[in-house]
């Protein structure tokens, strides 16, 4: 997933719970982070953390995204994240949990550790 997301200079991860090491080393690459969850949570060096719901979202904490990407996204999410995205002109990145499938059209990348699923930014008119 890094290969992917290093090619940005700004990024948000919706939902970072207590895994942060991607975040950290895309901060690491010089890769602007801002980290989200519902519940306050520390975050590395180098990374902003906002407390937000993608279901009610603040639209300034992803406005000058050019991707947005969660781990484990549950199907429940995937469209809210995709709006998310879309306002935001920014690319989705994202995985889920076992064997769930997306619930949003998606083009499917082969990773290391099973299958990203891409969205790319088609703003509504």
């Amino acid at each position: 997933m890094i290969d992917y997301l290093r090619e940005y200079d700004r990024l948000v991860e919706i939902g970072i719970g207590r895994r942060a090491d991607l975040a950290a080393a895309l901060a690491k690459a010089d890769v602007a982070v801002t980290a989200t969850d519902v519940y306050p949570r520390a975050v590395p060096d180098g990374v902003r953390f906002v407390r937000d719901d993608v279901v009610d979202p603040d639209p300034d904490v992803y406005a000058d995204a050019e991707a947005v990407y969660a781990r484990n996204l549950p199907p429940e999410l995937h469209r809210p994240t995709l709006e998310v995205a879309r306002e935001a002109d920014a690319t989705l990145y994202f995985t889920t949990l076992g064997g769930d499938q997306p619930a949003i059209p998606v083009e499917r990348k082969t990773i290391r550790e099973g299958t990203l699923y891409v969205a790319r930014a088609e703003r509504r008119s």
